[in-house]
């Protein structure tokens, strides 16, 4: 089967989100050093399209969903929030919003609206057709090659979310197969799938060499930047008991992404540039006179959480 180059670009596209990880999070917030306020609303509120719903809103209504915000992160009630307590806020936002996602995208795929998504289905909305690969054949164009590796990977991933083996993917585990990651008993397919891809000599670790993939160092040279950043990425990130390689629970640290570091991340940011009286934490009053900042923070998600009730119901 021969195919053009558009499936094979949006196949290596997809792969690109799948890996994205905490240093895409910091370059969009910090793009060539300087800070972005807008990366700070959107984390909050959603993105441009809330914040301009919410400039919409009378400033009583404004304050009246920020203040109830602000009780629900307060988890201990004692009227601050503290850096672990808006890290879990906007940890819970991003697993909120990714459900909410794969939620629309289920409607979208289920093409004959029976309740689930096929294999089919999952394809003619991806790709506009139905695509079958011989697992034990190879391509000869790279290209084609790639995309039939992301494909099949893609097919194992359906079939292990598919939990009952029926014909499709039910909306629970359309998300286990969308977020494998969030879910538990694809966990051990998560890692399984990295060590079928790094594990080179298959002794179920990963080593600094099989990390770093296909580099091989010139000894008459010094290492190039981004080598040295993988290195030093690979001993102080991952390597946690220090052995030099990388078990399959630290290796499910590196192949999943990081959004507890994320989180943690602007949680600190936050709490640094808004905490007036340099107690490490943000009382109601701190967040009101920096309402502009905490609205452009990925703790309300940019704001979108003023317009979801979700979030600034009381009775949620």
């Amino acid at each position: 089967m021969r195919l053009g180059p558009r499936p094979a670009a949006l196949g290596l596209l997809l792969l690109c989100a799948a890996v994205a990880s905490a240093g895409d999070a910091e370059e969009l917030h910090y793009p060539q050093g300087e800070h972005r306020s807008d990366y700070d609303r959107e984390a909050l509120l959603g993105g441009q399209e809330e914040v301009d719903e919410y400039v919409k809103l009378s400033p009583e209504e404004q304050h009246k969903r920020l203040k109830s915000i602000i009780k629900k992160i307060d988890l201990d009630s004692d009227g601050f929030l503290t850096e672990s307590e808006l890290s879990s806020w906007i940890q819970m936002s991003f697993k909120h919003y990714a459900m909410q996602e794969a939620k629309q995208q289920f409607v979208e795929y289920d093409k004959n609206s029976d309740g689930s998504v096929s294999w089919d289905e999952y394809n003619i909305q991806m790709y506009d057709r139905v695509i079958d690969f011989d697992e034990n054949t190879a391509l000869d164009d790279a290209e084609e090659e790639s995309f039939r590796q992301l494909h099949l990977k893609d097919k194992k991933r359906f079939e292990k979310a598919n939990q009952d083996a029926g014909p499709g993917l039910n909306l629970e585990e359309f998300i286990a197969f969308e977020h494998p990651e969030e879910v538990d008993y694809m966990m051990e397919f998560v890692i399984q799938e990295a060590l079928e891809e790094h594990d080179k000599n298959g002794d179920g670790f990963v080593s600094l060499e099989e990390f770093l993939g296909d580099y091989r160092r010139d000894p008459t040279n010094e290492d190039p930047e981004w080598i040295l950043v993988e290195k030093d990425r690979f001993l102080n990130d991952y390597d946690k008991d220090t052995d030099g390689r990388l078990d399959p629970q630290e290796l499910l640290s590196w192949v999943v992404p990081n959004n507890q570091g994320i989180a943690q991340e602007e949680a600190l940011h936050l709490i640094d540039e808004m905490d007036l009286n340099s107690d490490r934490k943000l009382s109601e009053a701190e967040i009101l006179e920096n309402q502009d900042l905490f609205l452009t923070s990925e703790a309300t998600d940019y704001g979108r959480q003023l317009h979801d009730e979700y979030f600034y119901h009381d009775e949620l």
